[in-house]
């Protein structure tokens, strides 16, 4: 009997990020059998439907700058309403938002979008700002700016990349800039997108999305393409954390059972476990464990119809595709089939005692790199279902 799987795993990935009824422990032990068991497609369904109910999780929006901005300006505009409507955000020439406020934006459910006083002028005071506007508690940021990349624009961006936290920087009052400036609006656009760049490489800061835009008319420019650049950012900030922890754990999972197979492979009985006929036929041995955890062609047909995908898709990522597939090590170790079994038997016969342990250990050594090689190919079928659910995800919003 295989060595049972602790369940901290699952379940606490769900709880973190939904509501505790989404996941209840029975739900929960499924799917840690399910994955024992090498049933992949139950597995995956389970994985996709977490994709589904974190896609609802709460986050946070920090737009800053300094004051004068148009931060609040780009607020209302990004929650489609007029300056002057009741439920906007203050406006003004001068410094209207002197806390952290949030609001909320029909376009993006179960977003806060947090309007933050601007940042002060001075540099030292930089480190306070981000300390004290909690930069900490936002899951994404949008630096907005006008007129000019200040050096404290820049410094923030480099304090939001250390965090680790995805930022955009936005230029608003492009309207502004277009009828002041002498270039025509093409090589104004190309003007102030080079400059941000610069700064930017300057610092060695990477390149994070930027958009130009005129907050008085989202229809223009790039306001489009940042509503629609942020919603997909967003499911994936969403089910990122989630997911890669779900990855992990199918992975401890199936660590685990190789653990548990390997110690079989060592016994006597293991040819009745992995239901094989012949210990010595490599592809009989090969497809004896792709079946065990779930990687077999019927199984990788089923994901395939699942994702709406082809089973070649998958294939193409497995080592143990077939035995031709296997590098030039593991071709070495497919070349104990029977025959070569047979012969080397016969030669090492005349030798006592050491003909049949070194038959014993050359068959180990081959069953252990199979079961160790499909086991990775399974790991990688998962972690590809898992980016291409949170794609799917994106794509249909």
């Amino acid at each position: 009997m295989e060595s049972p799987v602790p369940a901290h795993s699952f379940h606490t990935v769900l709880s973190c990020h939904m509501d505790s009824n989404i996941s209840p422990k029975a739900e929960v032990m499924n799917f840690e059998k399910d994955l024992m068991e090498g049933n992949i497609l139950k597995v995956i369904s389970a994985a996709r439907e977490t994709c589904k109910t974190v896609s609802s999780a709460s986050l946070n929006i920090a737009v800053t700058g300094a004051s004068g901005n148009g931060m609040s300006t780009f607020i209302n505009a990004l929650r489609d309403i007029g300056n002057e409507e009741e439920a906007s955000a203050p406006t003004g020439v001068v410094r209207t938002t002197q806390t952290r406020v949030p609001y909320s934006c029909s376009f993006f459910p179960n977003v806060m979008l947090w309007d933050l006083p601007g940042m002060g002028a001075a540099l030292q005071s930089l480190e306070n700002y981000v300390r004290e506007m909690k930069f900490n508690q936002y899951d994404l940021i949008i630096i907005i700016v006008s007129e000019q990349l200040s050096i404290n624009h820049v410094m923030l961006a480099r304090a939001i990349e250390s965090t680790g936290k995805k930022f955009y920087i936005v230029w608003t009052k492009l309207d502004r800039d277009l009828r002041t400036s002498v270039l025509v609006e093409e090589q104004l656009l190309k003007t102030i997108q080079d400059n941000i760049l610069k700064n930017l490489q300057e610092e060695q800061i990477c390149e994070p999305p930027i958009f130009l835009v005129s907050s008085l008319d989202p229809l223009l420019y790039d306001f489009p393409k940042l509503k629609q650049t942020l919603q997909m950012d967003l499911i994936h900030i969403r089910q990122q954390g989630p997911l890669q922890k779900l990855s992990q754990i199918c992975e401890e999972i199936i660590n685990k059972r190789v653990t548990s197979l390997l110690e079989r492979i060592d016994t006597q009985s293991f040819q009745d476990t992995f239901h094989i006929q012949d210990p010595d036929n490599s592809e009989e041995c090969l497809k004896a464990y792709k079946l065990l955890f779930g990687v077999d062609d019927n199984s990788l047909q089923q994901v395939a119809q699942s994702m709406g995908t082809t089973a070649t898709e998958y294939k193409n990522i497995m080592k143990s595709k077939d035995l031709q597939s296997l590098s030039n090590w593991d071709l070495v170790i497919s070349w104990i089939d029977c025959n070569t079994a047979y012969y080397l038997q016969s030669i090492v016969s005349y030798i006592p005692l050491i003909g049949g342990s070194m038959i014993y250990h050359l068959r180990r050594v081959k069953h252990r790199h199979f079961l160790e090689v499909v086991a990775e190919d399974t790991k990688n079928i998962l972690r590809k279902v898992l980016r291409d659910s949170v794609i799917s995800r994106a794509q249909l919003s």
